[in-house]
């Protein structure tokens, strides 16, 4: 079997390297720096449901008043990561009768300087806590 000839390079090819990787850098570069700012767009979002949920147990107490839930929600927000979601604000509704709803809102840390965070909004609701008496009968 006769042995197969290397080709050698020619004047041509000197330098394609470098010029490939010109080009695949920055498109390498874009998508780390996308990865990166969804994992903190990711971990600020589920700051921002812990916090909700912490807001939502503290609201549905027995006789427990909604500010009560906004401040509990952004405390947790404060204790656990005040670096991690930028301008939290915390809102106390009430969707339906015995119920209590607590939304947390803000942004993510942004990988780029200059821009914006993106908006993070996360919600919990659920029963309010009321005594109740057996039925009689």
């Amino acid at each position: 079997m006769p042995a197969r000839r290397r080709r050698r390079p020619t004047a041509r090819d000197h330098g394609s390297v470098s010029v490939e990787l010109a080009i695949v850098f920055p498109a390498l570069l874009v998508i780390v720096t996308a990865l990166i700012q969804y994992a903190l767009w990711f971990h600020a979002r589920s700051l921002a449901l812990a916090a909700a949920q912490q807001g939502v147990s503290v609201a549905r107490a027995y006789q427990s008043a909604s500010a009560a839930g906004r401040d509990s929600a952004l405390s947790f927000i404060t204790e656990h990561g005040s670096d991690t979601l930028l301008n939290p604000t915390a809102t106390v509704s009430s969707p339906a009768t015995g119920q209590v709803q607590v939304v947390v809102t803000g942004r993510s840390v942004s990988v780029l300087p200059g821009l914006a965070g993106i908006t993070v909004s996360q919600s919990a609701a659920g029963p309010v806590e009321r005594f109740t008496v057996a039925d009689p009968r």
